[in-house]
């Protein structure tokens, strides 16, 4: 039975990813500073801050999946927010590195674009937004993923593990669906974030996915859903938040996601089974 510790397990994407790993036949560890509600798996109690706590905490793993951060921008220091970010994502890279474990899964968001904690409106240059698209932000929580994508490739570089970063979206817990009639005909309530958005239960498919395949070197993927959180058409959502945007690389027909997920259903075979139109009375 092949053994992954989730760090940041207790929160709302790590609850889903937890699951499905035990779901899906692996030994799970939690290593967060908060217990975990899923049960039957071990927890351990751990400030990423330490690296001599990474290494205890990963011990005995064969494949690490790093959740855990500050998730916003703003809701600390700013100082805060990028020190915790980048440090506990550098020890628990070192830390896999030092025990020879060949496989991590790192989150990464769509925040590292720029556009949404922008203090300065910042457009698109093109859409569906894509993994090659500049990343430009103006705070530290859009720095400090850049960073650690960063991190990723050099621990690559130097011992060849494999290390996934997801460019994650608005993770969305099913229990979630209920509030989507609050905005779902409302584009400026979502308008920074693409109107984008996955499902927890979708994007712990893709963590367990990123660790089974073999050969992906240091890699940066978007994880979105294929549609939008909105009942309007994506055309009408562009010309509504983003008329400067001229530069359309895929079809927005009807709801397309303007957060592409093209890269992932390429590299992991990986598809979303989850909508929010499933959950919704419309």
């Amino acid at each position: 039975m092949p053994k992954v510790v989730v760090t940041g397990g207790s929160g709302r994407l790590g609850t889903a990813v937890l699951e499905h790993f035990l779901e899906s036949g692996y030994e799970v560890v939690n290593a967060d500073l908060v217990k975990p509600k899923v049960a039957k798996v071990k927890h351990v109690t751990v400030n990423l801050q330490n690296l001599g706590e990474c290494y205890g905490a990963l011990a005995g793993a064969d494949a690490v999946v790093h959740l855990a951060a500050i998730p916003v921008a703003y809701s600390h220091p700013n100082e805060v927010t990028f020190q915790n970010n980048v440090m506990s994502t550098y020890n628990i890279l070192q830390a896999a590195a030092g025990l020879g474990i060949g496989k991590a899964v790192v989150a990464s968001s769509e925040s590292s674009y720029g556009i949404v904690f922008a203090k300065h409106r910042l457009v698109p240059q093109y859409v569906p937004l894509d993994e090659d698209h500049p990343q430009l932000p103006q705070d530290s929580y859009g720095l400090s993923k850049i960073v650690n994508e960063k991190t990723a490739e050099m621990f690559h570089r130097l011992t060849g593990m494999q290390v996934v970063s997801f460019r994650i979206g608005n993770v969305i817990a099913p229990e979630m669906y209920q509030n989507f009639p609050n905005f779902i005909h409302d584009p400026e309530q979502r308008q920074n974030i693409l109107w984008s958005y996955i499902d927890a239960r979708d994007a712990a498919v893709a963590c367990r996915m990123a660790i089974e395949a073999d050969g992906l070197g240091a890699v940066t993927l978007n994880l979105a859903a294929d549609d939008t959180s909105m009942d309007i058409r994506s055309e009408t959502l562009l010309s509504i938040g983003y008329p400067e945007v001229t530069d359309i690389r895929a079809p927005l027909d009807n709801f397309n996601t303007l957060l592409s997920n093209r890269k992932i259903k390429e590299v992991l075979n990986w598809r979303p089974v989850h909508s929010w139109r499933d959950h919704v009375k419309l």
